[in-house]
Order: C-alpha cells, then sequence, then structure tokens
C-alpha cells in the first residue's frame, strides 16, 4: 500500500540544520540583540510609567504658630519637622514656632526635613526665694541664667539698704514674693542689709609704727586709712602722724589720714610707694585683697581687709619688678607693676 505511513520518510538531517545555522549565524545573532533591546525599552516604559518623582511642594508659613498646628500643615504637604527648642523673651511664646528653615514660600520636595525652632518659654516661670542670699550671688546668677536671651524678663531693681544685724550684702527682704509668676517682663526689688548701725570703733595710737604694723591694723580695724607720703625720711618706714587723736570713739570706717616717712637709704632693690586705686563707693563694706607676685615667682599677700570704696591707698615696700594685684569680691580688679 503506498500511503502507508513509513517514519524513515521523517528523518531529520542534523547534519543539514547545522550547516544551514552557520550559513545564517549573523541573522540569527541579528535577531537576538534586536530582541533584546526591544524587551529591555519595555521594561523602562513600564518603569517610568508605574514610578513617579517626588513632588514638589511649597514650604508653608508656620511662624508664630502653635506646634500642633504648625505639625498639621507640615503633614499635608509631605514635610517632615525637625525640632530645635530654645528659650524665649515671652513667656506667652511656649510651644510656638520661633523660627523655620527653608523660610515660607520655598519651593522644595516633598518628603524633605524642615527645620522648625519651638519655644520653650522663659528661663524662669516663677519667683524664687531670695530671702537670707548674698546679694552679689543673686546678681552673677541672674546675669548668666538670662546670658542666652536678648531680653530678659526679669529685671533686678536697684537695691535698697537698711541697718540690720545679718552679714552685709545679705536679701532681707524681696518683693515680688517668692512663688509669684512671671507672665510678663517684671522687676524684683530687693532689701540688702547693710550691716549693724551705730557701731563705734576706738581709734587705735598707730604713730611710730611700720608698714607691716600698719598691715596687721587694716586687717583687724574697721577703719580707712588715707596715707601720704612725708618729704621727710627716717632710718626706717614709720607712720609720723594721725588725724585722729587715739582713744577717740569713731563710726566703722571713718577715714583717718596718716603720713609716712620712707628709709632714707632702701635696703638693696627694695622699693617704697604708694598703691593707689579709685573704687566706686560701696553700700557696705566689701573685702578686698592686695597681693605681690615676685620676679622669682612668688606669690603672697601683703594685706586683706574690708573697705567701703572710694580712693584706696596702701603703702607697700617690695622688690622692683613686682606685680602687685588687687582683688575685690574675691575677684581681681588691677594690677600694678613696682619699677
Amino acid at each position: 500500500m503506498k500511503n502507508k505511513f513509513d517514519i524513515k520518510n521523517w528523518r531529520v538531517s542534523v547534519t543539514g540544520m547545522i550547516e544551514r545555522m552557520q550559513e545564517n549565524a549573523l541573522l540569527y545573532a541579528g535577531v537576538v540583540i534586536v530582541s533584546i533591546v526591544f524587551m529591555g525599552l519595555i521594561c523602562l516604559a513600564v518603569f517610568f510609567a508605574t514610578v513617579k518623582g517626588a513632588e514638589e511642594v511649597m514650604v508653608p508659613d508656620v511662624k508664630g504658630k502653635e506646634l500642633s498646628e504648625a505639625l498639621l500643615e507640615m503633614q499635608v504637604k509631605e514635610l517632615y519637622p525637625k525640632l530645635v527648642l530654645r528659650y524665649s523673651d515671652n513667656p506667652d511664646d511656649k510651644g510656638t514656632i520661633l523660627a523655620q528653615s527653608p523660610k515660607a514660600g520655598s519651593i522644595v520636595k516633598a518628603g524633605k526635613r524642615i527645620n522648625l525652632t519651638v519655644s520653650r518659654g522663659i528661663v524662669l516661670n516663677e519667683i524664687d526665694n531670695y530671702v537670707g542670699r548674698s546679694y552679689d550671688e543673686v546678681k552673677t546668677s541672674f546675669q548668666a541664667l538670662f546670658s542666652s536671651t536678648s531680653k530678659s524678663p526679669v529685671k533686678l531693681a536697684e537695691p535698697l539698704y537698711e541697718y540690720s544685724e545679718e552679714e552685709p550684702g545679705t536679701i532681707l527682704r524681696q518683693d515680688p514674693p517668692a512663688g509669684s509668676q512671671i507672665y510678663d517682663a517684671m522687676e524684683i526689688v530687693f532689701v540688702v542689709s547693710k550691716g549693724a548701725d551705730n557701731q563705734k570703733v576706738v581709734v587705735p595710737s598707730i604713730k611710730g609704727m611700720s608698714i607691716n604694723d600698719m598691715y596687721m591694723q587694716m586687717r583687724k580695724n574697721n577703719l580707712v586709712y588715707d596715707f601720704t607720703v612725708s618729704e621727710q625720711t627716717s632710718d626706717k618706714d614709720t607712720v609720723l602722724s594721725q588725724s585722729v587723736p587715739e582713744n577717740t570713739e569713731v563710726e566703722k570706717y571713718t577715714r583717718i589720714k596718716a603720713e609716712l616717712a620712707y628709709p632714707e637709704k632702701p635696703a638693696k632693690n627694695m622699693v617704697y610707694g604708694l598703691f593707689m586705686q579709685e573704687l566706686q563707693d560701696y553700700p557696705f563694706a566689701v573685702e578686698m585683697q592686695l597681693d605681690a607676685f615676685s620676679s622669682n615667682d612668688d606669690l603672697y599677700t601683703l594685706v586683706a581687709f574690708t573697705h567701703p570704696g572710694g580712693m584706696l591707698t596702701i603703702p607697700y615696700a617690695v622688690e622692683k619688678n613686682t606685680v602687685l594685684i588687687l582683688s575685690v569680691a574675691g575677684k581681681e580688679y588691677s594690677q600694678f607693676v613696682v619699677k
């Protein structure tokens, strides 16, 4: 039967196929490369069709607004706030936006961080109790406390002074009282002790005393000695006269003139003179000290005393090139190099 299926008629010539593929190798390679490029273009088209870039938005103006309101506006714009806390001068500013960066109206990408400076309010919320404390210490602490603000919400008025058994400089009363709320710029008035009243001092006999003897008197007597130097010389440094007679009862820190005579022939390399300094008038006597720093790097104290201010004179007998250092209330006030 002629149409009977015979598998021998379907034999594939492998060798022929290989020969044909070799003959058309460039054609096949071109088809593969075109297919890969075409598939890549399709992938890119799909990617850019499905993924969009960040939307550009305008930064809202939130300065002066409450923090919660500002955060809502930032959320609507898909912006992310970065908060910076800072004290301000006005207690009403607490919780509000003081500044922003970038500024309002700037065009930025959605998702950008916006710096918001938020007020923490003022440093103090209520008046503390300062009674019994040193006025100088309280004044210094206030200056340090409000140094970072342009306008202090609390100011110290000029203190009022009255005689008291308390140590001079101690705060006796304050207005407003402790616990008063700070709502706006306030002024605190302190009543400060100026020491006990009507305390008398008996003037000692200082005639004939040396400079070192006078240092001892300055330490233990609540008197002010105004020294002058006489043209008259002596064989040693000595006090020639005093303006108030000995055993006279006077008020504390009464000024007494004392005339000095210096040696005609000072010891080798020794210099005699008067340390002079004009001071402000203090409401009460302040602790002072005169130190000497020699050319040999030795530091020592000549005299420590209390003084109400005004003109200060202190005799000295030190080596040449010694630096004299005056301290007032524990702080260096001035220096002088002995020549």
